[in-house]
């Protein structure tokens, strides 16, 4: 079964209407699982899903504490990316140094 995919707009509206009449009410008026509701909430309050300017309340902003956190784990998961790709790339330049080695040898026998 193919997943549906919603735009942003849907999403915000979606969860302004969840917050008003509830999860389970604004799912069943849209047409949509209330775990998928549920998910973009949850998305929405941990800052995972970008609600664009304006669309926070004092209430449902994150706190400083919890941006604070949502921003280091954030550091230290593009941290780790880098140093993936880094080592990605140092294997890739050894490789690649490698077969330009063994290249030049097999055209000097060849000569």
């Amino acid at each position: 079964m193919a997943q549906k995919r919603y735009g942003k707009d849907y999403k915000v509206q979606a969860i302004k209407l969840a917050k008003e009449i509830g999860i389970n009410k604004a799912a069943k008026e849209i047409g949509v699982a209330p775990s998928t509701v549920n998910g973009w909430v949850k998305a929405a309050k941990e800052g995972t899903l970008d609600l664009g300017i304006g669309i926070h309340t004092p209430d449902s902003a994150l706190s400083i504490t919890e941006e604070l956190m949502t921003l280091k784990k954030q550091v230290k998961e593009q941290n780790k990316e880098i140093k993936r790709l880094k080592e990605e790339n140092e294997f890739l330049e050894e490789a690649s140094a490698f077969f330009a080695n063994r290249r030049q040898k097999l055209v000097k026998t060849r000569e």
